[in-house]
């Protein structure tokens, strides 16, 4: 199913009124290549929570620790974001709740979630790696 999905959510991921899913890219640690990829993240201030459905241990979570960042479309704006960290949802408590609605946290309980990712926004001149390299020009 996700295979089916997938292609379909991440045209609307990111966009202006399509608030279930959020557009991350990222570069694979190994291939260097970009992958674009929809999340479950809202953002609150100057920081991005990200659900991590599948753990911390999923190719995407482990690609952005790697590279120290990634960017993010979030309601059809787009935020570099760097310093990830993984965090239970317990710990992370008071940044879910100014996050994420009642009933997406409710959505987390039922779905098993129980890891985030905070990162935080930053200007894309102070990106770390080939991202900052890439956005310097």
């Amino acid at each position: 199913m996700t295979k089916i999905l997938n292609p379909l959510i991440v045209k609307l991921a990111g966009r202006r009124h399509f608030h279930m899913a959020a557009q991350i890219r990222h570069a694979g640690r190994r291939s260097g290549r970009t992958y674009t990829t929809p999340v479950s993240a809202r953002r609150s201030g100057d920081t991005v929570v990200i659900a991590l459905t599948f753990g911390n241990q999923s190719d995407r979570s482990r690609n952005v620790r790697s590279a120290g960042g990634a960017t993010i479309r979030i309601d059809g704006e787009d935020y570099d974001v760097t310093q990830p960290q993984v965090m239970s949802r317990q710990e992370a408590r008071p940044l879910v709740q100014a996050a994420f609605s009642p009933m997406d946290r409710a959505g987390f309980r039922m779905l098993g979630i129980k890891q985030v990712m905070i990162l935080r926004v930053v200007s894309a001149g102070h990106l770390p790696g080939p991202a900052a390299a890439a956005n310097a020009g």
